[in-house]
């Protein structure tokens, strides 16, 4: 996905990797001042994620975004202390690994479900009973996800954490599963990588960074 791609090639300017170069508003044109972050916009009907300067930003955050096509990605995140979803309502889930992100279609309401692979993110459709018990595990969950505020889950070694993150944020934790994952397990290189990303979100710094090539979707 195109959205994807952008987000690494953005992390790759701010740190002067390969594939970086001076970055510009997608909207405006307007350059973006460099290690200065910036906001997101969505175009719900590509996933195509763009940069915004500080003034289209603004626009956006005013009510532009109707007419346009585009969404403002948020910049709160929420970790949602006590909630607990069991063993039971994750296999009926049908996720086979121990990371996932979920976000509700703008169109038709639907429930995706995307996971970081060492190829990718790969995707499945979630069905509406199953979401409904996803809700019900923590009272501020019901209505809140959406196409760019994501749940994101941390089940990994042993970890129990849930979010309420923009969607960049998701996009940064595939590009970071994709770049360090070596062998069948990954090895402990990523899940130090993964950690890290999770200790990161309750910090007020920058995200995690990942090179250009790291940040795809893959064919299930």
């Amino acid at each position: 996905m195109s959205g994807l791609r952008r987000v690494a090639r953005q992390a790759a300017a701010r740190d002067g990797g390969p594939g970086g170069g001076e970055e510009r508003c997608d909207l405006c044109s307007e350059p973006l001042p460099p290690g200065y972050p910036h906001r997101h916009l969505l175009q719900p009907a590509t996933g195509t994620v763009n940069c915004a300067c500080r003034a289209c930003s603004v626009l956006f955050d005013h009510g532009a975004t109707a007419a346009s096509g585009f969404r403002l990605l948020p910049q709160e995140r929420w970790r949602l202390a006590g909630c607990h979803i069991d063993d039971t309502v994750w296999a009926g889930l049908g996720i086979p690994v121990a990371l996932a992100f979920f976000t509700r279609s703008a169109q038709n309401g639907e429930i995706t479900a995307a996971y970081p692979s060492p190829l990718g993110a790969l995707r499945a459709t979630v069905r509406p009973d199953d979401w409904r018990e996803v809700e019900e595990c923590h009272p501020d969950l019901p209505g809140r996800v959406s196409d760019v505020l994501a749940l994101l889950v941390n089940r990994a070694n042993g970890a129990r954490e849930h979010w309420l993150v923009p969607l960049d944020d998701c996009y940064r934790l595939v590009a970071v599963v994709r770049a360090h994952w070596k062998g069948l397990g990954g090895g402990p290189e990523v899940w130090r990588r993964v950690e890290d990303f999770f200790r990161d979100l309750s910090e007020p710094t920058e995200p995690t960074p990942f090179t250009p090539e790291e940040a795809t979707w893959a064919s299930p």
